[in-house]
């Protein structure tokens, strides 16, 4: 009888054994590691993969920007891309902003710039408490290499509008440090201005301000009283992304 039960009890192993094994070789029993209610980690690896490549593709549906291109180029593209209202994450929170029509190349380029991915890691790369705080370059080579791509010589023509000033939230184009007599803007920076008005003499009627802050200024206030060094950058990098909202 005992004999009888060890001969049975083997045959019972052995059955279940094939059982999983033909469980293992059917795909339809594996756990679809894409699937969000296994695994998300996979999915966010191959989603992570195919914004790499269509960053890549739209990259390249594009010429490179110029001082003689520019102002047809983004003419163009504004037409075809009317968004005005973004989105910059930080580790401090979000800050959302809107682009001024009135403006449209700069609003044409900020845009792009983001639909290119630019601003993604770069940097608030310079913070002044009471006055502004200032994104879009870092120290790292892929910002370099982004710049190169897009187009690394060009400006934006002025669009400075008779009236406006800068005032707290406003949000406007950087210049470089050298001869500007057409206050053309540095089309890869901008800042942000918190300082009273008394301290936009210099700036009103010299830069163009396009766009303005509609929510988050008090993430603006807490990066701009980040501890910094002698060149106002802040000691610890605060890493922006950026995305379109509408």
């Amino acid at each position: 009888m005992r004999k009888l039960f060890i001969y049975f009890f083997g045959i019972v192993l052995f059955l279940g054994s094939c059982e999983d094994n033909k469980k293992a070789s059917n795909p339809d029993s594996y756990r679809d590691e894409t699937d969000p209610k296994t695994s998300g980690e996979t999915k966010t690896e191959i989603k992570k993969e195919a914004e790499v490549e269509t960053e890549k593709k739209d990259s390249t549906n594009y010429p490179e920007i110029t001082i003689e291109n520019v102002v047809s180029f983004l003419t163009e593209y504004g037409k075809k891309n009317p968004e005005t209202k973004v989105l910059i994450n930080t580790r401090f929170g979000d800050i959302e902003i809107e682009l001024y029509r009135d403006t449209p190349l700069h609003r044409a380029n900020f845009i792009y710039l983001v639909k290119q991915h630019y601003f993604d890691e770069t940097f608030f790369h310079r913070v002044v408490p009471n006055f502004i705080i200032q994104a879009g370059n870092s120290d790292l080579v892929s910002t370099q290499k982004k710049r190169a791509a897009l187009g690394k010589e060009y400006l934006l023509p002025a669009e400075i509008i008779p009236g406006r000033v800068h005032e707290y939230g406003t949000v406007s184009g950087a210049k470089e440090y050298r001869e500007n007599p057409d206050n053309r803007t540095a089309p890869y920076e901008f800042f942000i201005f918190l300082g009273p008005k008394s301290s936009t003499t210099h700036l009103n009627g010299k830069y163009t301000i396009f766009g303005k802050v509609t929510k988050g200024m008090d993430v603006v206030e807490e990066i701009s009283k980040v501890k910094a060094d002698d060149g106002d950058w802040p000691l610890n990098n605060i890493y922006i992304t950026v995305k379109v909202l509408e």
